[in-house]
Formats: structure tokens, C-alpha cells, sequence
């Protein structure tokens, strides 16, 4: 499963961090969206949306924006109790996060949001080596728990990370669509779920 806007909400929590530093600084609140729109929802690489921030905002010190990109969103981050309950449901299948991104900041949501007391195990792709759709990444999480990817099952809010991943491997996959549509035409999600609490309801039980 992925983390990051699947199983956590991370662009509402980075978004309310966001709206605090300014806030903080006297910066005019319209900035927000622009601060979003070069995060790119976490794809953007962290020296990038530093660079950018610093040019926009030169009097703010460096330290205060790397210190919004590293904790901002794992400060505030929060699991939504159904998804809590939908992950308890899973008997009989061993659950593993697979997240791109650093691990201090990667283990951190984990932590902060119990996560870790509901699934199996997790691979963040700094520690690991590989990045999704890399299909080493996907192993690694399977050799984490000492399981093979036989059977096993994808779910990500991610075309090209998540699903073409489960693609290339052969595993079934369900695309979290948060609004979206799909665009894709060289590969497809087995299922599609509006949100991350209807994917898990797809998982069978029995």
C-alpha cells in the first residue's frame, strides 16, 4: 500500500503547515497555492521546492523552510479512523507500506499516525535504494515480511508509481482516484476506488 495521499491525507496536512508559516511570517495567505502547486503534491524534489521558496520569499532563513519541507506534513499528518477500522478488517493478508521519499520524514508519518501498530512492515525508498515503479522496491517490501509477491495486491493514488509498478510485476491493483480520472492508455488498475476506504473494502477477506 502507499502512504502518501492513500492511506494519509499528506497534501491537507503539508497545506495546513503551509498556511501556519505564513501565517507565522506575516506572508499574504494567497500564497498558499503557489507553495502547493510547486510542491506537486511531494513529487517535487525537496532541493527544488526549497530553491523556489527561497527565491520567493528571500527573507525567510533557509533553516525555517527546510524545516516546513522536512516536518511540515509529518507534524500534522492524521489517519482518518475508518481507515484505521478497513485496515483492522484485513485478517489473513500481511499489509506493508511502500513509500517513496526520505525515511526520517517517511517513518515519521508512519509513527505519528499509529500506522505502525496497524500494518506488518514498510520500505521507504531512501533506505531501500529504489524508487517506485522499480520493481526492486516492491521485492524489498515482500522480503521485509518474508513473503513473495505471489497474490499479493497494490493500492496507490499513483499512475506511474503505484499502478504501472503493480504492472510490471503482475499484481492486481487499485488505483485510489481522489477526484481524478484516469488518463492512462499503456497499462490499467484492476479497480478503481474513489477513496482509500472504498479500496480497502475491495480487498477480499475470504
Amino acid at each position: 500500500m502507499d502512504l502518501d495521499n492513500t492511506l494519509i491525507d499528506r497534501d491537507a496536512a503539508f497545506g495546513d503547515a503551509v498556511a501556519g508559516f505564513l501565517d507565522e511570517r506575516g506572508l499574504p495567505a494567497g500564497d498558499l497555492p503557489w507553495v502547493m502547486a510547486a510542491d506537486g503534491g511531494g513529487f517535487t524534489s525537496r532541493a527544488a521546492v526549497a530553491a523556489a521558496m527561497n527565491a520567493r520569499f528571500p527573507h525567510v532563513s533557509s533553516t525555517a523552510i527546510r524545516g516546513l519541507l522536512d516536518t511540515g506534513a509529518a507534524n500534522r499528518v492524521v489517519l482518518a479512523p475508518q481507515v484505521a477500522d478497513e485496515l483492522r478488517r484485513l485478517t489473513g493478508w500481511t499489509t506493508v507500506i511502500v513509500t517513496n521519499g526520505r525515511t526520517a520524514q517517511q517513518r515519521a508519518k508512519i509513527v505519528n499516525t499509529g500506522l505502525d501498530r496497524l500494518v506488518d512492515g514498510w520500505v521507504i525508498s531512501e533506505q531501500a535504494g529504489h524508487r517506485k515503479p522499480e520493481p526492486e522496491i516492491f521485492r524489498a517490501a515482500a522480503a521485509t515480511v518474508g513473503a513473495s509477491l505471489d497474490g499479493a495486491w497494490m493500492i496507490g493514488d499513483s499512475a506511474h508509481a503505484d499502478i504501472a509498478g503493480a504492472a510490471g510485476l503482475g499484481l492486481t491493483s487499485i488505483w485510489v482516484a481522489n477526484g481524478r480520472r484516469w488518463t492512462e492508455s499503456g497499462y490499467q488498475p484492476a479497480h478503481v476506488a474513489e477513496d482509500i476506504v472504498t479500496a480497502l473494502r475491495l480487498v477480499p477477506t475470504s
